[in-house]
């Protein structure tokens, strides 16, 4: 019986456990991994991590074994934690590579296989390419003997040496002595501990919720959206917290809910980050955003003098247009909603949502070919009564609409779905964007809000 294809999606190799994500497979694809390394440096160290889901830490310990067969030595950490981690004990170290099991935001079903480069950035297409080609030639990768790896492979905490360096980029004594009270919704996450840790202690109270291992997710995805995240909403409504900060499964995801229990979505925490770095703290440099991201990014690389650039979805390709360009972001003082009013006064209102159609995986690809083909042969002069200006087809469709606003659909590379966003000026009009390409491509029976 031939071996199964690995394909990699937008960030790393994701697949149902026990069906395409087994203990072979995952041996296959870290024997690809070593070659790999071992093409990059004569003397390589690798980075092993691993999230809170079902037998993650095995499969890391697998991928270990493999690693330490070809005499590669590696650090596996001690305890789940954030993928952001993994990319920075990489520089720390000096490491040729890291591999974090985990599939991030995806349901509890799945787990997954990323892999960064000795930059810690997620790797480029050319080297998933390079990668896909020696996995699908390999076929059974035997469990190798323990023995034979015996000194390679080291248990590693890297806490102290992250949090280091997270003091050297924010003043975490002030924010420890500032007496908020903070609360951290972990969603069952690897990121439970690590805000406790770098923040608490002081005047500043820190909150966890949901901080057990729980690999069912309590019954949701994690990923940090409503609605996911609704009993959170609901509790900081109530009153007497001043922000929420929301992780995903692997902690690389964030979302942020503010004193009056209000969501920020990842939009407008990526805008608000670009706002203060460039004018808190007087930086400059490009910024590189991804389709699926934000129009005030625009308006404020338009304010500060800054070159926008857009990319398909994808840390693959927002980590080599940031070295490319040596771009200051990819991807104090006041309540959490006056910093966000005041970013709208510079930007306009903002409103944006995520339907996803959630597709039969056995049929998946046939499916998506049909409605990318059904947009093409259909493709829009206007959407709900907005002329289209222009049109984006590198990564999915998007339509950039002649108000500012913009609908996009676009395939997933991890699940076997399909997304559509929108970005507007209020909530009605968001909708009407995202219900007219729904109509266009005959899907709306089956879409649900995100």
């Amino acid at each position: 019986m031939a071996a199964q294809q690995i394909k990699f999606g937008t960030d790393g190799w994701r697949g149902i456990i026990a069906d395409d994500f087994t203990y072979g497979n995952v041996r296959r694809v870290a024997q690809a991994t070593a070659q790999y390394m071992k093409s990059r440096s004569n003397d390589p160290l690798a980075i092993v991590c691993y999230d809170c889901r079902f037998a993650s830490e095995d499969f890391a310990q697998a991928v270990a074994d493999i690693f330490a067969s070809n005499g590669i030595k590696t650090l596996v950490f001690d305890r789940p934690s954030p993928t952001q981690v993994a990319s920075w004990t990489v520089i720390d170290r000096k490491a040729t590579g890291a591999v974090a099991i985990t599939a991030s935001h995806n349901p509890y079903q799945f787990n997954g296989y990323k892999y960064k480069t000795e930059t810690g950035s997620a790797v480029p297409s050319e080297v998933i390419a390079e990668l896909e080609r020696t996995i699908n030639s390999l076929d059974d990768v035997p469990a190798p003997d323990h023995k034979v790896g015996h000194g390679f492979v080291s248990s590693y905490d890297p806490r102290p040496h992250y949090y280091a360096q997270i003091s050297r980029m924010v003043d975490l004594d002030a924010i420890k002595n500032a007496g908020l009270r903070v609360v951290h919704e972990c969603m069952y996450g690897s990121g439970y501990g690590y805000i406790a840790d770098m923040i608490g202690g002081g005047r500043t109270v820190v909150t966890e919720l949901h901080n057990q291992r729980n690999p069912l997710f309590g019954g949701i995805n994690p990923e940090p959206i409503p609605p996911n995240i609704d009993s959170t909403i609901a509790m900081m409504k109530v009153g007497n917290q001043d922000l929420c900060i929301c992780t995903d499964g692997d902690a690389d995801r964030v979302g942020i809910i503010d004193e009056s229990g209000r969501f920020i979505n990842q939009l407008q925490v990526f805008a608000l980050l670009m706002l203060y770095l460039f004018e808190a703290r007087g930086m400059r440099g490009p910024v590189i955003k991804t389709v699926n991201m934000t129009a005030m990014v625009d308006k404020l690389g338009a304010e500060f003098g800054e070159r926008v650039f857009e990319v398909p979805v994808g840390f693959k390709n927002v980590a080599p247009k940031m070295m490319e360009t040596n771009a200051l972001l990819g991807g104090a003082g006041k309540p959490i909603s006056q910093i966000l009013a005041g970013l709208e006064q510079r930007v306009g209102p903002h409103a944006y949502a995520r339907h996803d159609i959630h597709l039969q995986r056995d049929t998946y690809e046939s499916d998506r070919k049909r409605i990318i083909e059904t947009l093409q042969q259909n493709e829009p002069n206007e959407i709900a009564g907005v002329a289209v200006q222009r049109v984006r087809s590198d990564d999915g469709f998007k339509f950039y609409l002649a108000d500012g606003s913009w609908v996009l659909l676009r395939a997933s590379g991890t699940e076997a779905l399909i997304r559509i966003y929108s970005e507007a000026a209020d909530g009605e009009a968001v909708e009407a964007r995202l219900r007219a390409l729904e109509d266009i491509v005959g899907v709306r029976q089956h879409a649900t809000a995100s």
